[in-house]
């Protein structure tokens, strides 16, 4: 068994050529099976890199927004080891998942899936008064992962689009430019890959990457995206578990199972340590 797409067909070209290996739980059914988070995961590529794993025979927790979501991510994945509740738009939501998740942890590995798109017409003020992408995009994954319990992995969810991003720490929350949704996307996309690159330097027993899941027609991406669904779930999940030579590394930037195309600024580490001290003054809670 692989972790192959549900779905998909084995003899889709693109599929074949970015798959590169099986997961850890394949090998060696009877004597590993990892436990995941998966932020996010009620539907679309969270959902589908849940599927995966569980089809693996991974152990997965879901994580939804409120008991209606996970209530269907429940119907959706009933093999599921259960769901995780709390907003990730507030700072009390998302303590309220870091709280949820150490109780029924430890995990082996947490992937941060949630996220807000580039979609947004104006500029969207949470419940504690910072930017709505800001908020999901950055400032959650990083209270999550100063918060739960540290897991052996963790893969954060990026995008191709972090290439324009602008890491302006001096206006996170776009109080002083006219806003643009798409750019105010580009920049959280960027400052996520960042906040992997800095884990994995402070953390060098963890294996912390940030993934591009592909422009794939999911809610978030529309109907017209070109990238192949059945592949948009594959790297992340991949990254969670595997034994592959090619998993097992820290700090890159990957794109459909391959690792490069990374920003210049992903690795600059004063960026770094600006942001983890952003986060933190912003959060109240410090990265260690």
């Amino acid at each position: 068994m692989s972790l192959w797409p549900r779905g998909s067909r084995r003899d889709n070209d693109s599929a074949s050529a970015l798959f590169k290996g099986h997961s850890r739980a394949a090998r060696h059914e009877r004597d590993f099976m990892a436990r995941i988070l998966i932020t996010g995961s009620t539907d679309g590529l969270g959902l589908m890199a849940a599927q995966l794993l569980a089809s693996e025979r991974h152990e997965v927790v879901l994580h939804a927004r409120n008991q209606s979501r996970a209530a269907d991510a429940l119907r959706s994945l009933p093999e599921a080891a259960g769901v995780v509740v709390g907003d990730l738009v507030t700072m009390a939501g998302t303590a309220k998942v870091a709280e949820a998740a150490n109780a029924i942890g430890p995990f082996d590995a947490v992937i941060h899936n949630a996220a807000v798109g580039p979609g947004e017409p104006r500029r969207i003020v949470t419940a504690d008064g910072l930017s709505h992408v800001f908020a999901v995009n950055v400032l959650a994954p990083y209270l999550l992962t100063a918060l739960v319990a540290i897991p052996s992995r963790l893969v954060y969810l990026s995008s191709g689009m972090y290439q324009d991003g602008d890491p302006r720490l001096d206006d996170l929350q776009w109080e002083h430019r006219r806003w643009n949704g798409s750019q105010a996307y580009a920049d959280s996309k960027l400052l996520v890959a960042v906040l992997a690159a800095a884990v994995a330097r402070h953390r060098p027993a963890v294996l912390s990457n940030a993934v591009d899941p592909g422009w794939v027609p999911t809610k978030m991406g529309g109907p017209g995206a070109p990238d192949d669904l059945s592949l948009g779930a594959v790297t992340q999940a991949w990254l969670a578990v595997s034994d592959d030579k090619e998993a097992i590394v820290s700090g890159r930037f990957f794109f459909h199972q391959r690792a490069g195309g990374e920003h210049p600024l992903m690795h600059d580490e004063r960026l770094q340590e600006d942001l983890l001290a952003a986060c933190s003054e912003i959060g109240g809670i410090s990265f260690s």
